[in-house]
C-alpha cells in the first residue's frame, strides 16, 4: 500500500491514491473512497470523516523490519536469515562485513534463498557509485546502500545506475555532520532512502540515532531508516520517532533463538507500547552491565588486555564488581588495607598492593566480615591471604597470589587511595574492578561504559556460536578458521 503526500498550490494538500490503497480500506469505506476519487484529489473535495479515515489508513502504514547480517560467514548469514524470516523480517541486508569478507555471492545467495524479500546491500559507496550500484543490482540487490558523505558527484552516478537498474537508493548518514541539512541534498539529488545510523562504536559509547531521526521526519519527505543498536524494547521509539524501516542486528543476528527474537521485534513495531525511558545513574548502568558479564568477556573486549597474573579466587565461584579504593602497603603490614574498609563505599572493591609477597599475610577472616558488613563488593590482594576455612564458609569474593597461615603487623605503613601497580596492572581509585572464578580485569574508569556494552556484545555473540554447536556444528567450522588463518 503507497499513499503519497505532496504540496498543492490550491488549499489544502494533495492526496496520489493507489489501486491497492482502495482495496487495503475496509468494503464500505472503499465505496465511498472511489466515489469520490479521479486520480489526484484535493482534502476538500472529501467529507470530513472520510478525511480522517484516509489520515489513519495513511499513518498506520507498518514500519519494515530489516535485519543486518553484519557477519564474516555466509554459511551462518544464511541459517540466521532464515531464521530471521520465519519470525517476520521483510528485509534481508548483506552487511559490509559480509560483503567485505564474502563479495556479490553473499547478495547472490541471499536473493537465491529469498526470492520474494528484499535484499539490501549494504556497499557503503563512496567513489565510482554507477559500478558499484551496477554490481550489487545484478547480484540481486533491490537497495543498495551508498554513504550520504560521498560527494556529489558519487551520488548523482548512483542515482543514474539505480534508474537504469531498477534499485533503491539508501543513504548512509554515519558521521555526517549535519545530518538534516544533507537529507535535504540528497533527497534533491534523488535517494529514495535515508539512514539515521549511529555505528556499532559510537553505540559502545552511549549515543543513539532517535534526535536525529526526529529532526529528519520533519524536513524530508523520502522515507526513513533508523539502524543503532535496536531491540524489541527501543525499537518502537524509532517507529515514534519517525522511522520507516527499522533496522536491527546484534539483537537478532547474536541470539541463541533467532526466530524468537525476530518475532519480538515484529511484534514490538506492530504495537508498541512505550513505558516511559528509566532513567538510572551512569554507575548504576555500568555496575548492571557488569554483573551479566563475565571476565573472560571483558578480556575480550578489551582486546586481551586489563587481566591481572597469578592471582585466583579464594572462594571458587563468586561474583564482584566495583569502583576500586587502593591500597600500597608493606608485606605483613595490615594497618592501611584494614582501615581502607572504612574509607570505602557501599559496592567498592579493596584493591591491595602487597608486592606479591607470599610467606606472609595481611588479610584474614576478621578483615573479610568487616567488609562483608561494610557492603564491600569484595577484596583483590597482591600477596597472600590466611583463615581460608572461615573466608569459604562466607562465600565472600577474595582474590590472591597465595594462601599462607603466618599473620603480619599493624605497623601503619603505606596509602589509601592512590595508583598502585596490582598482579601486573596499574589501578586507579574509581578504576572498575571485576572478579569471577576466571581471575579479575581491571577497567579504566574513562572507558566503563564502552567496555561494559562491548563485553556484553561478546556475550551475545558466544551465545549464537554456542547454540551452533549444539546444533552439530564445532567451533573450527562455525569459526571458519581454516579460511582465516594468517596467511
Amino acid at each position: 500500500m503507497e499513499v503519497k503526500v505532496c504540496k498543492a498550490s490550491g488549499s489544502g494538500r494533495r492526496l496520489l491514491l493507489s489501486p491497492a490503497l482502495m482495496f487495503a480500506c475496509e468494503p464500505e469505506r472503499h465505496r465511498d473512497i472511489l466515489a469520490h476519487c479521479s486520480g489526484n484529489l484535493l482534502f476538500s473535495q472529501f467529507p470530513a470523516k472520510l478525511i480522517s479515515s484516509l489520515l489513519t489508513l495513511f499513518h498506520m502504514k507498518k514500519p519494515v523490519l530489516q535485519v543486518a547480517l553484519d557477519l564474516l560467514e555466509l554459511k551462518r548469514a544464511i541459517q540466521i536469515a532464515r531464521e530471521s524470516v520465519q519470525g517476520g523480517a521483510e528485509w534481508i541486508e548483506a552487511g559490509t562485513p559480509l560483503i567485505k569478507s564474502e563479495g556479490m555471492e553473499s547478495v547472490r545467495s541471499l536473493k537465491s534463498e529469498f526470492p520474494d524479500h528484499h535484499i539490501v546491500a549494504d556497499m557503503k559507496i563512496v567513489d565510482t557509485g554507477f559500478l558499484e550500484v551496477e554490481m550489487a543490482a545484478k547480484a540481486g540487490a533491490s537497495v543498495v546502500c551508498i554513504l550520504a558523505d560521498a560527494d556529489d558527484a558519487v551520488i548523482t552516478e548512483a542515482v543514474r545506475a539505480a534508474s537504469v537498474f531498477g534499485v533503491s537508493l539508501m543513504a548512509d548518514l554515519i558521521n555526517v555532520a549535519d545530518p538534516v541539512q544533507r537529507s535535504r541534498e540528497l533527497e534533491a539529488l534523488g535517494i529514495d532512502i535515508v539512514n539515521a545510523h549511529v555505528g556499532i562504536d559510537q553505540q559502545m559509547l552511549g549515543k543513539n540515532s532517535l534526535a536525529t531521526l526526529s529532526s529528519l521526519r520533519e524536513v524530508v519527505g523520502i522515507r526513513i531508516a533508523a539502524a543503532g543498536g535496536f531491540d524489541a524494547n527501543t525499537a518502537p521509539r524509532a517507529v515514534e520517532s519517525g522511522a520507516d524501516i527499522v533496522i536491527v542486528g546484534g539483537a537478532i543476528t547474536r541470539s541463541a533463538d533467532v526466530e524468537t527474537s525476530t518475532r519480538a521485534v515484529r511484534e514490538a513495531l506492530d504495537n508498541p507500547k512505550l513505558a516511559p525511558p528509566v532513567t538510572e545513574s551512569p554507575e548504576k548502568v555500568i555496575r548492571n552491565i557488569l554483573l551479566q558479564v563475565s571476565t573472560p568477556n571483558i578480556s575480550d573486549a578489551m582486546h586481551r588486555k586489563g587481566a591481572m597474573s597469578g592471582i585466583v579466587s579464594v572462594c571458587g565461584d563468586v561474583k564482584m564488581v566495583g569502583k576500586a579504593v587502593t591500597v600500597q602497603a608493606l608485606a605483613g603490614d595490615w594497618a592501611k588495607p584494614v582501615e581502607a574498609i572504612d574509607v570505602a563505599a557501599i559496592g567498592d572493591v579493596l584493591v591491595i598492593n602487597h608486592n606479591g609477597v607470599t610467606n606472609i599475610s595481611a588479610w584474614g577472616e576478621l578483615a573479610t566480615l568487616s567488609c562483608m558488613k561494610s557492603g564491600l563488593s569484595g577484596v583483590v590482594i597482591d600477596g597472600a591471604v590466611r583463615d581460608v576455612d572461615d573466608i569459604r564458609k562466607m562465600h565472600y569474593p577474595v582474590f590472591a597470589r597465595a594462601l599462607v597461615p603466618n599473620a603480619g603487623e599493624p605497623k601503619g605503613f603505606g596509602e589509601i587511595n592512590t595508583e598502585i601497580q596490582c598482579c601486573g596492572k596499574t589501578v586507579r581509585p574509581g578504576d572498575w574492578i571485576v572478579g569471577d572464578e576466571s581471575g579479575v580485569v581491571v577497567i579504566p574508569r574513562e572507558r566503563a561504559y564502552e567496555v561494559a556494552r562491548r563485553a556484553m556484545e561478546v556475550r551475545k555473540t558466544e551465545e549464537r556460536v554456542r547454540e551452533e554447536i549444539k546444533r552439530g556444528s564445532t567451533l573450527s567450522s562455525v569459526s571458519e578458521l581454516i579460511k582465516w588463518e594468517k596467511k
